[in-house]
Protein backbone atom coordinates (compact mmCIF):
# COMPACT_ATOMS: atom_id res chain seq x y z
CA UNK A 1 0.00 0.00 0.00
CA UNK A 2 1.16 3.31 -0.74
CA UNK A 3 1.88 6.20 1.90
CA UNK A 4 -0.88 8.57 0.75
CA UNK A 5 -3.32 5.75 1.13
CA UNK A 6 -3.06 5.31 4.26
CA UNK A 7 -4.79 7.64 6.90
CA UNK A 8 -3.90 10.70 7.87
CA UNK A 9 -3.23 11.25 12.01
CA UNK A 10 -1.99 13.83 13.85
CA UNK A 11 -1.95 14.33 18.13
CA UNK A 12 -5.38 15.00 19.09
CA UNK A 13 -4.36 15.51 22.72
CA UNK A 14 -3.51 18.29 25.35
CA UNK A 15 -0.55 20.37 23.92
CA UNK A 16 0.86 23.09 25.92
CA UNK A 17 3.18 25.84 24.13
CA UNK A 18 5.91 26.95 26.64
CA UNK A 19 7.18 30.57 26.59
CA UNK A 20 7.93 31.78 30.03
CA UNK A 21 10.32 31.11 32.83
CA UNK A 22 7.17 30.00 35.15
CA UNK A 23 5.75 27.93 32.54
CA UNK A 24 8.98 25.89 32.08
CA UNK A 25 8.91 25.08 35.78
CA UNK A 26 5.54 23.43 35.79
CA UNK A 27 6.07 21.70 32.42
CA UNK A 28 9.17 20.20 33.63
CA UNK A 29 6.91 19.60 36.76
CA UNK A 30 4.46 17.77 34.66
CA UNK A 31 7.38 15.64 32.47
CA UNK A 32 9.24 14.83 36.00
CA UNK A 33 7.95 11.15 36.36
CA UNK A 34 8.39 9.92 32.66
CA UNK A 35 10.26 7.41 31.54
CA UNK A 36 10.16 7.66 27.70
CA UNK A 37 9.68 11.01 26.00
CA UNK A 38 9.00 11.46 22.25
CA UNK A 39 11.77 14.06 21.01
CA UNK A 40 11.82 16.60 18.10
CA UNK A 41 13.40 20.44 17.26
CA UNK A 42 12.22 22.71 14.95
CA UNK A 43 14.36 25.33 13.19
CA UNK A 44 13.48 28.19 11.38
CA UNK A 45 14.39 27.52 7.54
CA UNK A 46 17.15 28.70 5.59
CA UNK A 47 16.65 29.58 1.75
CA UNK A 48 19.85 30.96 0.70
CA UNK A 49 22.24 29.18 -1.11
CA UNK A 50 25.54 28.52 1.28
CA UNK A 51 23.83 29.69 4.11
CA UNK A 52 23.73 27.55 7.51
CA UNK A 53 20.86 26.85 9.35
CA UNK A 54 21.03 28.66 12.79
CA UNK A 55 19.93 27.16 16.59
CA UNK A 56 16.18 25.13 17.11
CA UNK A 57 13.66 27.48 17.59
CA UNK A 58 11.48 24.86 19.22
CA UNK A 59 11.79 22.07 21.28
CA UNK A 60 8.88 19.30 21.75
CA UNK A 61 8.72 16.67 23.97
CA UNK A 62 5.68 14.10 23.96
CA UNK A 63 4.72 11.95 27.02
CA UNK A 64 2.23 9.88 27.35
CA UNK A 65 -0.58 11.72 27.57
CA UNK A 66 0.43 15.62 26.39
CA UNK A 67 2.99 17.08 24.49
CA UNK A 68 5.04 20.01 25.41
CA UNK A 69 6.79 22.93 22.59
CA UNK A 70 9.12 24.95 23.98
CA UNK A 71 9.53 28.14 22.44
CA UNK A 72 13.67 28.41 22.75
CA UNK A 73 13.97 32.10 21.90
CA UNK A 74 11.45 33.27 24.86
CA UNK A 75 13.28 30.30 27.34
CA UNK A 76 16.74 29.70 28.66
CA UNK A 77 18.16 25.97 28.37
CA UNK A 78 19.75 25.90 31.52
CA UNK A 79 16.86 26.82 33.42
CA UNK A 80 15.78 22.81 33.98
CA UNK A 81 15.70 21.81 30.56
CA UNK A 82 19.76 21.14 30.02
CA UNK A 83 19.48 18.91 32.93
CA UNK A 84 16.27 17.02 31.51
CA UNK A 85 18.10 17.02 28.38
CA UNK A 86 21.22 15.07 30.29
CA UNK A 87 19.41 12.52 31.82
CA UNK A 88 20.10 9.41 31.21
CA UNK A 89 17.25 7.61 33.04
CA UNK A 90 14.49 9.17 30.58
CA UNK A 91 14.48 8.68 26.98
CA UNK A 92 14.43 11.31 24.40
CA UNK A 93 13.50 9.47 21.66
CA UNK A 94 13.27 11.09 17.88
CA UNK A 95 15.37 10.62 14.25
CA UNK A 96 17.85 12.16 13.15
CA UNK A 97 18.66 13.58 17.10
CA UNK A 98 22.24 14.33 16.12
CA UNK A 99 21.48 17.21 14.18
CA UNK A 100 18.94 18.37 17.24
CA UNK A 101 21.35 17.77 19.88
CA UNK A 102 24.23 19.40 17.84
CA UNK A 103 21.15 22.83 17.12
CA UNK A 104 20.90 22.65 20.89
CA UNK A 105 24.18 22.99 21.99
CA UNK A 106 24.80 25.64 20.28
CA UNK A 107 22.14 27.35 22.80
CA UNK A 108 23.62 25.98 25.47
CA UNK A 109 26.38 23.26 26.52
CA UNK A 110 25.45 20.13 27.81
CA UNK A 111 25.95 16.45 28.14
CA UNK A 112 23.62 14.59 25.97
CA UNK A 113 22.11 11.56 27.71
CA UNK A 114 19.02 9.13 27.38
CA UNK A 115 18.55 9.85 23.35
CA UNK A 116 17.84 7.12 20.97
CA UNK A 117 17.68 8.06 17.15
CA UNK A 118 15.06 5.90 15.46
CA UNK A 119 16.46 6.48 12.28
CA UNK A 120 19.58 4.48 13.31
CA UNK A 121 17.96 2.16 14.63
CA UNK A 122 16.09 1.62 11.18
CA UNK A 123 19.02 1.88 9.51
CA UNK A 124 20.86 -1.10 11.76
CA UNK A 125 17.99 -3.90 10.79
CA UNK A 126 18.41 -2.37 7.71
CA UNK A 127 14.74 -1.53 6.92
CA UNK A 128 14.86 0.61 3.84
CA UNK A 129 13.10 3.70 4.95
CA UNK A 130 14.67 5.66 8.04
CA UNK A 131 12.25 9.50 8.14
CA UNK A 132 9.42 9.86 10.79
CA UNK A 133 7.04 10.03 8.13
CA UNK A 134 8.10 6.78 6.26
CA UNK A 135 8.71 4.74 10.20
CA UNK A 136 5.09 5.76 10.81
CA UNK A 137 3.69 4.53 7.90
CA UNK A 138 5.61 0.83 8.02
CA UNK A 139 5.38 0.36 11.87
CA UNK A 140 2.25 2.55 13.02
CA UNK A 141 -0.02 1.76 9.79
CA UNK A 142 -0.71 5.78 9.55
CA UNK A 143 0.45 8.80 7.14
CA UNK A 144 2.00 12.07 9.19
CA UNK A 145 1.66 15.70 7.42
CA UNK A 146 4.83 17.59 6.51
CA UNK A 147 3.13 20.36 5.10
CA UNK A 148 4.34 22.69 7.86
CA UNK A 149 8.06 21.37 7.85
CA UNK A 150 9.47 24.50 6.30
CA UNK A 151 7.27 27.44 7.86
CA UNK A 152 9.12 29.72 10.06
CA UNK A 153 9.73 28.12 13.95
CA UNK A 154 11.06 31.58 14.94
CA UNK A 155 7.78 33.52 14.91
CA UNK A 156 6.47 34.80 18.74
CA UNK A 157 2.80 33.17 18.21
CA UNK A 158 3.08 29.92 16.32
CA UNK A 159 -0.23 28.97 13.83
CA UNK A 160 -2.35 26.21 15.11
CA UNK A 161 -0.80 24.25 12.04
CA UNK A 162 2.33 24.60 13.28
CA UNK A 163 1.26 23.86 16.84
CA UNK A 164 -0.52 20.83 15.81
CA UNK A 165 2.98 19.38 13.45
CA UNK A 166 5.40 20.15 15.51
CA UNK A 167 3.14 18.10 18.67
CA UNK A 168 2.67 15.48 15.99
CA UNK A 169 6.17 14.81 15.20
CA UNK A 170 7.25 14.51 19.12
CA UNK A 171 4.16 12.03 19.90
CA UNK A 172 4.78 10.03 16.51
CA UNK A 173 8.56 9.97 17.76
CA UNK A 174 7.18 8.46 21.32
CA UNK A 175 5.15 6.18 19.85
CA UNK A 176 7.63 4.50 16.90
CA UNK A 177 9.99 3.98 19.89
CA UNK A 178 7.08 1.82 21.48
CA UNK A 179 6.56 -0.42 18.49
CA UNK A 180 10.32 -0.81 18.21
CA UNK A 181 9.89 -2.38 22.26
CA UNK A 182 6.66 -4.01 21.25
CA UNK A 183 8.89 -5.77 18.28
CA UNK A 184 11.48 -6.10 20.75
CA UNK A 185 14.49 -4.42 18.86
CA UNK A 186 14.52 -1.61 22.13
CA UNK A 187 14.47 -2.25 25.57
CA UNK A 188 11.24 -1.99 27.91
CA UNK A 189 11.79 1.21 30.28
CA UNK A 190 8.88 -0.46 32.57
Amino acid sequence: MEINELPLRQWKGEIHVVRSEKRLNWALGRIGGEKILGFDTETRPVFKKGQLPGPPTLLQLATSTEVFLFQLKLLNLDNGLADLLSRRSVIKSGVSVRDDILGLKKIHKFKAGGFVDLGQVSMELKMQTHGLRNLAANLLGFRISKSAQCSNWAKDQLSPKQVAYAATDAWVSRELHLAFVRLGVLPSQS
